[in-house]
């Protein structure tokens, strides 16, 4: 069984990636950055016993990070695997956004995500084993307004993780991007809310979409299942799928070369709402 750090374990992903492999018996390290909105996870720990340890991190500080690790070696166990699941969204047009916003979700879903590996690299090539697995997303893929911040963010960890799994694999040492699709959690339901007024439509056909599609969405057990997979198997596979829906996203993308994907996004509303229902078979309109 694994020693295994999940990063952003409160809700969603990462509650139930923690829960999956707890139940099949690896010992967990599940990090919130705010203990008190974990309650669901810890009811569920104590309740059927799992092999999981409840830690306060923050993965946007570097002092948080290296003492909740060093904390964790201390205690005379390794990490095997790093699951950095730890993510926000932000949604909004280039203009409207401030920059704190872009640099908010660089913070955590980038740099928080590049904290953590840098914490465990040293130890796991001392040992010449260890597995890393980063949370990305088809927005990892695929640019979409009004997702800039998150998208520039899973862009970056892409591009990071692919780097990294050449570095570290002579010495042993597996990297994991897992691209979810729509999934079914309070970052989904996020999304789905309506949008304030804005010079730019993007967002509330966004939120359209989602409303749409999110009765219908994968469950979040579905991508802790692929890290389970990822984790017991032994995988040297770069980029793992996750979703029924995953590959149409992927799909929709590459039907269009780059300028007919920006000009969908930039079409008006109806061409836009005719599209997504002849490519989706959904109508997401927004009610009358």
């Amino acid at each position: 069984m694994a020693s295994v750090l999940v990063t952003g374990t409160n809700s969603g992903i990462g509650l139930a990636t923690t829960l999956t492999l707890g139940r099949a018996g690896h010992q967990v390290y599940a990090t919130v950055r705010d203990p008190s909105r974990a309650s669901q996870l810890a009811e569920a720990v104590d309740k059927e016993r799992l092999p999981v340890s409840m830690l306060t991190m923050d993965v946007d500080l570097d002092e948080s990070v290296k003492q909740t690790i060093d904390q964790i070696y201390a205690s005379g166990r390794d990490i095997d695997t790093l699951v950095n699941n730890a993510g926000i969204e932000r949604l909004g047009s280039v203009e409207d956004l401030p920059i704190e916003v872009f640099r908010a979700a660089m913070e955590t879903n980038y740099f928080g995500a590049l904290r953590c590996i840098k914490a465990v690299l040293p130890r796991m090539r001392q040992n010449r084993n260890g597995c890393i697995v980063n949370l990305a997303s088809v927005a990892g893929r695929i640019a979409v307004s009004p997702f800039a911040p998150y998208n520039a963010s899973k862009f970056a960890l892409e591009a990071l993780s692919e780097v990294l799994a050449q570095e570290v694999k002579p010495f042993n040492i597996r990297v994991a991007i897992v691209e979810p699709g729509m999934i079914d959690t309070p970052m989904a339901e996020r999304i789905a809310t309506p949008a304030g007024a804005s010079y730019y439509p993007q967002r509330a056909r966004i939120a359209g979409l989602f409303r749409a599609a999110l009765p219908n969405a994968n469950a979040p057990a579905v991508v802790a299942e692929k890290i389970r997979e990822i984790i017991e198997s032994g995988t040297w596979q770069l980029r793992h799928l996750a979703g029924a829906d995953a590959q149409a996203f992927l799909d929709w993308r590459a039907a269009r070369n780059d300028e007919a994907w920006i000009d969908l996004f930039a079409a008006e509303d109806d061409v836009w709402y005719d599209s997504i229902r002849s490519d989706f078979g959904i109508d997401t309109r927004p009610p009358t």
